[in-house]
């Protein structure tokens, strides 16, 4: 029986693109690549520094790989940069991400976020998301000091929690870390709306889905 569910923040609950989104008439025709390097950028700077034992939090990340992207892209408007920043901290939930967490709660299931983000990137975004209220914990990775997916950061959601592992759900857009979750023990669910060939890693989701609202409804109770 499942009795919490974790869900990945940012992509799975909160949408990335947002910030470029909201300036992309601005930025020109190359917004969605900037906005894909951003992205990617992020993500790498977090396992590489993991690897190097360079820890840093996610926003000093998020800040290098921003800027990484803006001058591949060659764009030096610093009032850009600080715009889209601001736009990070108050990213957009996606359409059915309040009603999935809703439904989950109605069924008195324990729901959490563990994210890679900093903690004080999480707290604004939950807030101005409206995700707050329907959210037990907002856990940060900086609580283990390693980034997901290594296997301290699922601990983390576990332990507080207070379940056995095969009890808790793990929901992620990204492929890599439901490897990670399942690989740890969680009972992972893949949202893969866009159709995605699966990782060749070790780890695999108990099922592959198009949104969260599919989770919420499938989720046995």
């Amino acid at each position: 029986m499942i009795g919490g569910v974790v869900f990945d923040a940012y992509g799975t609950l909160l949408n990335v693109h947002a910030p470029v989104s909201a300036l992309a008439a601005e930025i020109g025709p190359d917004a969605a690549a900037l906005s894909d390097l951003w992205r990617r950028k992020q993500l790498e700077y977090a396992w590489l520094r993991t690897l190097m034992g360079a820890h840093r939090d996610f926003w000093q990340i998020t800040q290098d790989a921003l800027d990484h992207a803006l001058e591949a892209h060659r764009r030096a408007d610093t009032g850009l940069r600080q715009r889209l920043l601001d736009l990070y901290f108050r990213l957009d939930a996606y359409p059915d991400a309040k009603p999935a967490l809703a439904a989950l709660k109605a069924r008195g299931l324990k729901t959490a976020i563990l994210s890679n983000g900093s903690p004080d990137m999480l707290d604004a975004a939950a807030q101005s998301s409206a995700l707050t209220p329907l959210l037990d914990h907002v856990l940060s990775i900086e609580a283990a000091g390693v980034y997901k997916p290594h296997p301290a950061a699922y601990r983390l959601a576990a332990d507080t929690l207070g379940l056995p592992v095969e009890r808790i759900a793990f929901v992620s857009s990204n492929g890599w870390d439901v490897a990670g979750a399942a690989h740890f023990g969680f009972t992972a669910y893949h949202i893969n709306s866009a159709g995605h060939p699966a990782d060749r890693l070790p780890g695999m989701p108990k099922a592959v889905i198009a949104s969260l609202s599919e989770f919420a409804a499938m989720l046995p109770s």
